[in-house]
């Protein structure tokens, strides 16, 4: 087994989540985590390519929400989500509604035109389900994170494909119990002041090549992503998943292999895999004709949890990795549903077998998620260190072995959904 060493994975995390700290998609802070994992794969001795791909970027200076109860206004805490618009510093509101996951059995959503709308739910994973949502009109979306009944408003996104297409409404994270309180006191109304929104940027994916030698032609891909959600320095999500793929550098650069290994930090990804997306459709023939997996690392350093591989391919893909994890006494649950959240997934769609690597700590994932803080206090550089240990044995095997113990695809009965989801979520190939 290979041995990662926690005292450069706590070295690497400090300079990310604790010098840098935010790096949202298209800001400086981005920019920095990219040039810190390029600088690592240069002095190593790897091949190292930075590729830019446009961005908008969330930029916002001022935010503000307001709810009145009884005769007064209230203020609360709010975050704007990426991909939707603010208000320009003018104050955009109307009475309240409440529109539940069930609400969408309605016919008719014209009761929400105007409407301040409390949506018990984050994820609108439906692109016709999101066309009539928008269509009613309503004046502003205050989004409630259901997976975590806490009072702290977490950072997340609309979907870009979902907002360039179908347009959006200023959209806002509002803590849950928040929401609860505003529904028990009788709130009547609710507004929002919002300076700034989306602005054109550049993002980039930093590639970190291990050429191979016989086998060269055939590529192994492992990733993590740079960028985090608004307010939040990111040390477990994803800082953990970035001091892995340079570990996994150090550890697997000098070593032989016939296969090349390739490692990509993406950038953008708290935007739907934005970067990922963008590096598989400028890459798509060579990963269909070279690509024969990839095991993406993302948010599995917290302290107490356990390991959850969402894992999309043959069972013999699953089978290929298990012994050395279990090698480094690491246990997980298996997913094997489609599950397009992370910077697997457009691997999985141009027709190679992904796994998501995450650790969770409570059954909505983990309770610090895209909050400020998720920060240096929360990870565990020996957890990083012993997982990433047990990944890195199994990547020197694959790039080794004479033939590879898995079948390179996606099995027919996935590929259905897969297609699907890479439609509705991604807007797929174009």
């Amino acid at each position: 087994m290979l041995d990662a060493s926690p005292d450069r994975i706590a070295h690497d995390l400090q300079l990310l989540a604790g010098d840098i700290g935010v790096r949202l998609a298209g800001t400086d802070g981005e920019r920095a985590a990219a040039a810190y994992v390029a600088d690592v794969g240069r002095r190593l001795g790897a091949v190292v390519a930075v590729e830019e791909f446009p961005v908008r970027s969330r930029v916002v200076t001022e935010e503000q929400l307001e709810v009145r109860i009884g005769d007064a206004w209230h203020a609360f805490p709010c975050s704007l989500f990426s991909s939707t618009p603010g208000t320009e510093g003018a104050w955009v509101g109307g009475a309240i509604a409440t529109l539940t996951p069930t609400d969408y059995q309605r016919d008719d959503f014209s009761h929400l035109r105007g409407k301040a709308v409390i949506h018990l739910g984050c994820h609108i994973e439906s692109r016709a389900a999101y066309q009539r949502l928008i269509a009613a009109q309503p004046a502003v979306l205050l989004m409630v994170d259901t997976r975590y009944a806490g009072d702290t408003p977490r950072a997340d996104g609309m979907f870009p494909s979902y907002t360039a297409a179908i347009g959006a409404v200023p959209t806002l994270n509002v803590a849950h119990q928040d929401a609860w309180h505003w529904v028990v006191q009788g709130a009547t109304e609710a507004r929002c002041r919002v300076v700034g929104g989306m602005q054109p940027a550049i993002s980039q994916n930093v590639v970190i090549d291990l050429p191979g030698t016989d086998l060269a032609e055939e590529i192994l891909y492992a990733s993590a992503h740079h960028d985090t959600q608004a307010d939040s320095p990111g040390a477990d999500d994803n800082g953990s998943g970035v001091v892995g793929v340079l570990e996994l550098a150090r550890l697997l650069q000098s070593l032989p292999r016939r296969r090349t290994i390739r490692l990509v930090s993406f950038g953008a990804e708290e935007q739907l895999s934005v970067g990922s997306a963008a590096y598989v459709r400028a890459h798509r023939e060579e990963i269909a004709a070279r690509g024969r997996c990839m095991y993406n690392l993302d948010s599995f350093g917290s302290h107490l949890g356990w390991l959850q591989l969402y894992v999309n391919g043959h069972p013999d893909f699953e089978a290929s990795f298990r012994p050395y994890l279990h090698a480094a006494d690491i246990r997980y649950q298996t997913i094997t549903a489609v599950v397009p959240y992370a910077d697997h997934f457009p691997f999985v769609a141009a027709g190679i077998p992904g796994v998501f690597h995450y650790r969770v700590n409570c059954d909505g994932g983990r309770f610090f998620h895209h909050r400020p803080d998720d920060d240096l206090t929360r990870v565990s550089p020996s957890v990083i260190g012993r997982d990433v240990g047990a990944v890195a044995s199994w990547l020197d095997a694959m790039a080794t072995a004479e033939v590879l113990p898995f079948t390179p695809s996606i099995p027919e009965e996935q590929r259905a959904e897969v297609a699907a989801c890479w439609e509705d979520l991604f807007g797929g190939w174009r």
